[in-house]
């Protein structure tokens, strides 16, 4: 049995798949109690970012929104499909279109912070009281390196 995998775009002001990408969300969160935004936000960041999607067999299994700037908003991906490199591909998408990622991550999340750590993110500063709940969060980054761009060092990611 073959398994398609595909990777698809919703561009600014396209939000084809956010229904799609709210349910991924929604299960996250409902799991994991992370990803906690509430349907207005997520719609509306959604729509004015840039969205890399990947779709296995026709569902979305991961999704990351980044702002022009190359902020990231979201990255998800379905708990049944970690470690299959959807995430990693993501995060390589987003390095293709920025020279420098940021994003936030919750202190208590100690998956995603390994996962950006794996990749070469580095926390600038923790934000006490970052998130709606209180939460407070890591504003992470990963730049270019010297002599090496940050494409050059995910290019192991576009696979």
């Amino acid at each position: 049995m073959s398994v398609e995998v595909e990777t698809r775009v919703d561009g600014p002001g396209s939000a084809e798949h956010v229904d799609e990408a709210w349910d991924l969300k929604e299960q996250i969160r409902r799991e994991e109690s992370v990803l906690r935004q509430r349907w207005r936000f997520f719609r509306d960041a959604y729509s004015r970012s840039t969205t890399h999607l990947r779709l296995v067999d026709g569902d979305i299994v991961g999704f990351a929104s980044a702002r022009r700037d190359g902020y990231l908003l979201f990255l998800a991906v379905a708990p049944e499909a970690r470690s299959e490199g959807h995430g990693r591909r993501l995060v390589g998408a987003v390095a293709a279109d920025n020279g420098t990622i940021t994003c936030h991550a919750r202190t208590t999340n100690d998956d995603a912070l390994r996962f950006y750590r794996h990749l070469g993110f580095e926390v600038v500063r923790r934000v006490d009281g970052y998130y709606e709940d209180g939460g407070d969060a890591y504003y992470l980054r990963l730049g270019e390196s010297e002599g090496e761009s940050l494409t050059e060092r995910l290019s192991g990611f576009f696979g």
